[in-house]
């Protein structure tokens, strides 16, 4: 049986693979700084789950030391920049083939590993069909780039290695943030959010119910900065409590709907610096938080619409 336990070694080989080319790139002044921030974080991938939490939590100080020291860049690529711009003119739309391959492959892969099994026993863990369906839609994706390009064999991990470079320690906020976010669930934060959301808003229908989960959903994610962080809190202090137990909505609906009413705050939030502070930089826009007023509008009317959507067909 495939176990998520495989998606971790698939990241443990890239991000050592990533320290490996920081550690033979001397154009990188900081290059050994580089090379123990990704080597302890594929450790973690690596044994984390093998790992005490005082040993996981001392490997993430490492970490977090690393980063506040300051990380560098190298300059060497795989390819030369007219090489790139040949490929480009010469594949032109068909560049984004490896690209749309992922979420295709991740779903058909969510359909149909979940019931597919080898001597009776299935094929992958019934509970991680998706992560570990999205894992190997990632693979599918390097592979068919790789027979669509054929670049240099280093190329991917080089390639790797210079856009996590760029986008440095904020590579590592959505795991952060998502185990922030368990944290929180343990702490029973959800039930205080329970509570107040009880007390202070008008839920007397499924309707309130799903608009207070959805905005709730988006507003803790501008707080926190990712959706993974944002779920288990509001999902356990108004999804399952009001929109499922209480009103009777289908939990796999709501949920999912949920996580995407997230996404809406994460366009909207420079605690999202992955994806809204660090594009910016990397692009050079003079108003830093051009991103973010841009997603505004589109991420309003996402939201709008998923409460639309989930008040109609969450409820039997």
């Amino acid at each position: 049986m495939i176990k998520l336990e495989a998606v971790y070694v698939l990241m443990g080989l890239l991000t050592g693979g990533i320290a490996v080319v920081n550690a033979r790139d001397d154009s990188n002044p900081r290059r050994w700084r580089n090379t123990l921030f990704w080597g302890v974080y594929a450790l973690l991938f690596f044994a984390g789950s093998y790992l005490g939490d005082l040993a996981n939590g001392g490997l993430v100080l490492v970490m977090v030391a690393t980063a506040a020291s300051g990380l560098g860049q190298g300059t060497r690529e795989s390819v030369s920049i007219a090489d790139r711009l040949a490929s480009a003119i010469r594949h032109r739309n068909r560049l984004f083939v490896p690209v749309l391959v992922v979420p295709v492959a991740t779903f058909l892969g969510s359909v149909l590993l979940k019931d597919f099994t080898v001597a009776g026993q299935p094929l992958v863990d019934p509970k991680q069909v998706t992560q570990i369906a999205l894992g190997l839609a990632t693979v599918l994706g390097l592979c068919t780039g790789l027979a669509m390009l054929r670049p240099p064999a280093s190329a991917p991990i080089v390639e790797a290695r210079r856009l996590m470079d760029s986008v440095g320690w904020a590579a590592v906020l959505p795991q952060s943030l998502a185990a922030l976010g368990a944290v929180f669930a343990m702490a029973g934060v959800g039930k205080v959010v329970s509570t107040l959301a009880t007390t202070y808003l008008p839920l007397g229908s499924p309707i309130a119910a799903v608009a207070a989960y959805a905005v709730g959903m988006a507003l803790f994610t501008m707080i926190m900065g990712n959706a993974f962080a944002a779920f288990p809190v509001m999902t356990a202090g108004i999804g399952l409590p009001l929109v499922v137990q209480q009103y009777g909505g289908d939990v796999v609906i709501v949920t999912a709907i949920g996580m995407l009413s997230g996404f809406c705050g994460t366009l909207m939030t420079p605690m999202a610096a992955n994806f809204n502070i660090v594009p910016a930089a990397l692009l050079d826009l003079k108003d830093r938080y051009g991103v973010i007023r841009a997603q505004v509008p589109t991420a309003l009317i996402l939201l709008a619409a998923n409460i639309v959507i989930m008040s109609l067909f969450a409820f039997p």
